[in-house]
């Protein structure tokens, strides 16, 4: 059988073209206001290397968070036919309309002085609000439904047939989940952590409302990079460069582990059902 692959109109090209512009357009406008002579300097400040460091320990933190009850997250919303799944996958999905800064108040007002977990805080001498743990919740907040996107739209297209297969044989729920769901949502799971990472190390909005900008605390490298456009604009670009060094380094670097692991499920799969029949013919 002759497999013909289907070809692109042309007329797609153009759009594409005018998309990808547009992407790239603005950093490159941004890479040529850099003022490199003095980059470094520029970067390595007291006050830069702190936010540097203090958004990437949050949005690792941050991250965890988001992989620990995310992923139970999307097993449910994936595999289970509750009637009130539909609302709850809209309501986690709500962060990503949300401003951010929306976001922020909402997480003020439950875990604020006085807000409906706070006050019950404040009263055991626990403070959340305007503190590095701040930072970390209101990373995680924006950033979760990337990771449970990702992780139920990989549950669906799998489906649950192996699953299956493993209950039939005597398998129990948890021994399904370990060593059948987990190792067919490692790419998806590798995928949706960058997201969260990427984003979570971003994130701004939520951040200013919820935690403050102090430095050394809450000043992740956004809030400085914003501080930064009113002071010293050259400072300002140079960070925001950095960051989108980082952001990019982080995915090509993840996305390329994802497609090496994929290769290999692939090949391997090939080489059981290449074996399989040999073993077959012999």
């Amino acid at each position: 059988m002759i497999h013909v692959k289907p070809g692109v109109p042309r007329w797609i090209l153009l759009p594409a073209a005018l998309g990808f512009a547009f992407v790239i357009g603005p950093l490159l406008a941004l890479t040529g206001a850099v003022d490199w002579s003095h980059y470094l300097t520029l970067v390595t400040t007291p006050a830069s290397r702190d936010a540097l460091w203090l958004s990437l320990e949050t949005a690792a933190v941050s991250t965890g968070l988001c992989v620990l009850v995310g992923v139970p997250m999307a097993v449910a919303l994936a595999r289970l036919r509750w009637r009130i799944l539909p609302t709850l996958r809209a309501l986690v999905l709500l962060p990503l309309v949300l401003p951010p800064v929306v976001g922020g108040m909402a997480l003020l007002y439950l875990f604020g002085r006085y807000g409906l977990i706070g006050r019950h805080l404040e009263a055991l001498g626990a403070r959340i609000a305007f503190s590095t743990t701040a930072v970390v919740l209101a990373e995680a907040f924006v950033a979760l439904p990337f990771l449970v996107i990702t992780l139920e739209g990989a549950m669906r297209t799998a489906g649950d047939r192996y699953e299956r297969i493993a209950a039939t044989l005597g398998a129990g729920p948890t021994m399904v989940w370990w060593r059948i769901t987990l190792p067919l949502l490692r790419p998806a799971l590798i995928s949706g952590a960058v997201l969260t990472f990427a984003r979570s190390l971003g994130e701004f909005g939520a951040t200013l409302t919820f935690a403050g900008s102090l430095q050394g605390r809450t000043r992740t490298l956004p809030l400085e990079i914003y501080l930064q456009r009113e002071n010293d604009p050259d400072a300002a670009v140079a960070l925001s460069l950095l960051l989108v060094v980082f952001a990019v380094l982080i995915v090509l670097i993840a996305y390329r582990r994802v497609g090496v692991a994929e290769g290999r499920d692939w090949a391997g799969g090939l080489w059981r059902r290449g074996g399989s029949g040999r073993r077959g013919a012999a």
